[in-house]
């Protein structure tokens, strides 16, 4: 008597089938596979270019002097290091820069996931119509079968040709170089405020020698009213005095609104806005104590700058990618494995009949792929190139940077110079005057016209100190702002390698 039909003996037939039919074919496709490997071939293109290094561009071996990293704290004034404190923590640029960083660091996770083994838990249950002209015979062809199934996969990239790893250093080198670019942007925020807070205190000391000027100017408009009412100065005389007395008072307005704007630029650097204008108070900054720097281009130029290490790290990361396109040409060897239950009909799923499993090696060998692979490869190499001369650009930019504020510091400190013995002269002219006024021998109002020059070379004086200081500021951000990375000195010693 013939048995009925079940769905258990479906499941079966359905997986005898299967077996019978990947093992006759599983060596005809490997031989295959095989035999057409050797058509994936590596394209022979190297990089054209090689980073720079401060020898080829005849930088001397200057005088080196440590920067502290928080060399703000030398110019002895509270308020900028409260300041340069605020912007570090608050500036909506800094923030961005340390996204990325966050951002750089979850993607380096995310690459090292791809060695582990990975374990999935699949389920389905279709119901499913078999087909009656097709290789399932009678009664399952033409029948329809709930056809649950419960997979438990996992899959293991051996790596054994080094994709992973030269993925995970593209990753590596790459958040390496954020944070180094985050570096230079904390650089970059300490010296705008620097650069700030002293264009706050020039500010500061303009509108204190502007109410001088005024105080200046209003005493010889009184001197000029007294000499009309005695005869003996004029309509003219008096106009004059009236224009100079105006063009004082519009040197102390302008004075008041360039504070006003340095305000502005300080709230904006820290992340505030007009509620924070009132707790900028008077500045403390001595323009007589600018810190001592190089008076040359260091040697270890390369390694103090954040911006040029960022730049180092991106060519290892171009480097890294290069190394991860050509390992696109080797063969992808994994082993996968499965676990789980797969059945006709829903009252079979959790049946020992219906229980499936495998395990074993699968290999992926990149044969014909249009040319994607060679494609790939070129752009990883030229990917190089494109880092190195992004870099070599850099370097360039960073010597010329260096050399032009080395010059700026050094030209502001003769022009200071020649500024202080033009002040001290008539300072003396001015004492001498007055001894004549009090001797009867000069008359006063060529004393004041002394001291309107004086007040004019004082000015002069101020001007040219803010800017000393400020060009000192300028050269502490070319020499790299006193940046310090514990990597900075491996990053560094990169930069003598030569590309291959």
């Amino acid at each position: 008597m013939r048995r009925a039909f079940r769905p258990a003996d479906a499941s079966r037939a359905l997986e005898e089938f299967g077996r019978r039919g990947a093992a006759r074919a599983f060596p005809f496709t490997a031989f295959a596979a095989l035999l057409l490997a050797g058509c994936a071939s590596v394209p022979n293109v190297a990089p054209q270019l090689s980073a720079v290094s401060p020898q080829a561009l005849g930088v001397p071996a200057g005088e080196t002097r440590t920067i502290a990293d928080d060399w703000w704290t030398v110019f002895g004034d509270p308020q900028l290091n409260r300041l340069v404190d605020m912007g570090l923590a608050g500036n909506p640029d800094l923030a961005g820069a340390l996204a990325r960083v966050r951002a750089a660091q979850a993607a380096v996770g995310a690459r090292e996931a791809t060695s582990l083994p990975q374990i999935g838990l699949d389920a389905k249950a279709p119901r499913q119509r078999f087909p009656e002209n097709y290789i399932l015979p009678h009664p399952i062809g033409g029948s329809t079968f709930w056809v649950p199934q419960i997979e438990g996969t996992l899959k293991w990239d051996l790596d054994l040709f080094g994709r992973n790893k030269a993925a995970v250093r593209v990753a590596r080198s790459s958040a390496e170089a954020a944070q180094l670019d985050a570096a230079a942007a904390r650089i970059t925020i300490a010296t705008a405020i620097a650069q700030a807070y002293v264009g706050l205190a020039h500010a500061e000391r303009q509108i204190a020698v502007t109410d001088s000027f005024v105080r200046t100017r209003q005493e010889a408009l009184d001197l000029v009213q007294v000499r009309i009412r005695n005869r003996l100065a004029s309509q003219f005389d008096l106009e004059q005095a009236k224009t100079l007395l105006a063009s004082a008072e519009q040197a102390r307005v302008r004075a008041v609104g360039q504070r006003d704007l340095m305000v502005h630029a300080l709230a904006a650097l820290v992340g505030r806005g007009p509620d924070f204008y009132g707790e900028i108070g008077t500045t403390k900054l001595s323009f007589d104590s600018a810190p001592a720097l190089p008076d040359a281009i260091p040697a270890d130029l390369l390694g103090r700058r954040a911006d040029l290490l960022a730049g180092r790290t991106r060519i290892e990361a171009a480097l890294a990618g290069r190394d991860a396109a050509k390992a696109e040409f080797m063969p992808n060897i994994s082993i996968q494995a499965l676990a789980g239950t797969l059945s006709l009909g829903l009252g079979n799923v959790f049946k020992a009949g219906s229980a499936e499993y495998g395990f074993g090696p699968a290999i992926h060998l990149p044969i014909f792929e249009g040319g994607r692979l060679s494609a790939n490869y070129k752009g990883a190499v030229a990917g190089i190139d494109k880092a190195i001369a992004a870099y070599n650009g850099s370097v360039v930019n960073a010597v010329r940077d260096t050399a032009d504020a080395i010059t700026g510091v050094q030209t502001s400190d003769r022009d200071l110079a020649a500024q202080f013995r033009i002040v001290a002269g008539l300072r003396e002219i001015m004492r001498l005057d007055r001894v004549r006024v009090d001797t009867g021998l000069g008359s006063r109002l060529d004393s004041i016209d002394t001291g309107f020059r004086l007040l004019e070379a004082e000015q002069v004086l101020l001007d040219l100190q803010a800017e000393a200081f400020s060009r000192r500021i300028a050269l502490i951000a070319a020499l790299g702002g006193g940046f310090n990375s514990s990597n900075s000195a491996q990053v560094a010693a990169k930069a003598g390698k030569t590309q291959s």
